[in-house]
């Protein structure tokens, strides 16, 4: 179909069309016939009447009120009609890809004539593909199952797969040997945990939290135990339609009772009469994935202690969809193991030894949740800096108010101050084994994880303060701001609670002092 002829308008004559039967409106150098939408605007025709914008540039009007993103809605383009001569649209469409021109609103590294120590000509290259392809395929599926509920496409499942996305986001590894990673882009061998870094923070940047989550988190808290104490055999048959986006994987620890208390987890694993399987009895809550995983990571209480052990979906499992203040889109689920029948070689790590298998992965679950807490924040200031100076109060944009820019200066700050602790960590674990990471980084994670999800909830709530009555209003300006605000709170939970982590790493820090460190 051949594109609709635009014909080029004045003012003067735009400003003919300004009653009801025939109403037009100028919006960024647009002209639009608004003549036969006029009975569905959503705020009704008195907005376009008593608001005397019929006939005139409506552009500081629609914007006070919407996003720019209505303007690119199909529905909405069918109402151009023209372009007012001389005039040449001023709004900044960034296309897929593209670097956010507002300031702070990419981190230092990506920011035009700044530099860092850490990322390589590699990184960018690398960076610059994924938000492409996260823009092209992630973020519209991302935005529809966050609105409906249900879990990612398995189309966008699949093509991640093609580009080995799913195996980059557990970071640097053997699992990676042999692989073609975004289009050859970078080498197995050169993966390090800068580029996990720039996926998770990528696929932040859709701003749908549960669909994040849903995005095969599971897959990344519940494949590192099986890959770093899974038999060959069992990694063998269970990795690889993972690693495709064909079988999904979820983390099964916590429990109703037993809350951040992992030693205090209820659910057993008995040996049958022969040695052969696993018995296991018990009860899971809040399993990411869980309600569509196919293998389960579970904590068993044994006679030897705690021991981990593969589940795989069958007879005797059952698992119901947990409602959250998030989304459905995760997942989130309560399991019940009952008489659940395993095989010995599921068991991952030694017997008894459990722990070490579980507290082991949640320095590299906890680093990825600084990953995602700091970009997240970035998005925010974005939306409040757009916001407010574009919105118009007492006569003058937000902009001008003191108390609005001591706000925004707050997110800022914390932000950047995240942002820069964690590369600091993420330089450490680029340089230390996996043994190093678990001796050296526990402390520091624990402690960047609570600081992140802390300053993240206060740059929530100012920036509810900031979209005032937009900012609690699921649709338009304020979507993603309430969105965030409705959801950061369970940041601070995963992982282990705020306060739990502060002292974790305080107790840490005590057990390393010099027994001669005097005053």
């Amino acid at each position: 179909m051949a594109a609709k002829e635009l014909k080029e308008f004045s003012l003067e004559e735009v400003a003919q069309h300004n009653k009801p039967g025939d109403l037009w409106v100028v919006i960024d150098g647009k002209v639009y016939d608004l003549t036969r939408f006029k009975d569905l605007h959503p705020g009704g025709i008195s907005v376009l009447i008593d608001e005397e914008v019929a006939g005139k540039d409506a552009t500081d009007t629609f914007y006070g009120l919407h996003r720019h993103e209505v303007l690119e809605r199909p529905q909405y383009k069918r109402l151009q009609v023209g372009t007012i001569k001389g005039q040449k649209s001023v709004m900044f469409d960034r296309k897929p890809g593209e670097l956010s021109q507002v300031p702070y609103a990419e981190p230092t590294w990506l920011s035009p004539g700044y530099h860092s120590p850490y990322y390589s000509d590699n990184h960018r290259q690398f960076q610059k593909a994924v938000r492409r392809f996260i823009d092209e395929v992630v973020y519209p599926d991302a935005q529809a199952r966050e609105e409906d509920g249900k879990r990612p496409s398995q189309v966008v499942f699949d093509k991640m797969a093609e580009m080995n996305l799913h195996a980059m986001r557990l970071g640097p590894g053997k699992h990676l040997k042999g692989r073609v990673l975004m289009g050859g882009i970078v080498k197995p061998e050169e993966v390090d945990y800068f580029h996990e870094l720039i996926i998770t923070q990528e696929l932040v940047r859709c701003g749908a939290r549960g669909y994040g989550d849903g995005m095969l988190g599971g897959e990344v808290i519940g494949l590192p135990p099986v890959l770093n104490f899974g038999s060959p055999e069992l990694q063998a048959r269970i990795v690889p339609d993972i690693l495709a986006g064909k079988k999904f994987i979820c983390l099964a620890i916590s429990e109703a009772a037993a809350g951040s208390d992992v030693m205090g987890l209820q659910t057993t694993a008995v040996l049958s009469e022969d040695g052969k399987e696993w018995i296991i009895n018990g009860t899971k809550k809040w399993i990411t994935n869980g309600t569509f995983a196919d293998y389960f990571t579970v904590g068993c209480r044994t006679d030897d202690g705690l021991t981990a052990i593969l589940v795989e979906r069958g007879p005797g499992v059952e698992t119901r969809q947990i409602k959250t203040s998030y989304s459905a889109a995760a997942g989130t689920a309560y399991i019940t193991f009952d008489n659940v029948r395993v095989p010995v070689g599921n068991t991952l790590g030694e017997v008894g030894g459990g722990i070490f298998v579980i507290l082991s992965n949640f320095n590299h679950e906890r680093w990825v949740m600084c990953c995602s807490s700091a970009r997240a924040q970035r998005s925010l200031i974005e939306e409040c800096l757009k916001w407010a100076a574009q919105r118009k109060a007492f006569g003058k944009p937000l902009t001008s108010q003191p108390v609005i820019r001591a706000k925004i200066a707050g997110m800022i700050e914390r932000t950047e101050s995240v942002q820069s602790w964690l590369e600091n960590v993420t330089y450490q674990m680029k340089h230390m084994s996996y043994k190093q990471q678990s001796q050296k980084l526990a402390g520091p994670i624990a402690f960047l994880k609570s600081y992140s999800t802390r300053c993240a909830q206060d740059t929530a709530r100012d920036a509810v303060q900031i979209f005032g009555g937009r900012g609690v209003t699921k649709t338009g300006m304020g979507k993603f701001v309430e969105h965030y605000y409705r959801t950061v709170t369970f940041d601070s939970l995963l992982g282990g609670a705020e306060d739990v982590l502060a002292d974790l790493g305080v107790r840490q820090a005590i057990r390393a002092m010099p027994k001669n460190a005097r005053l």
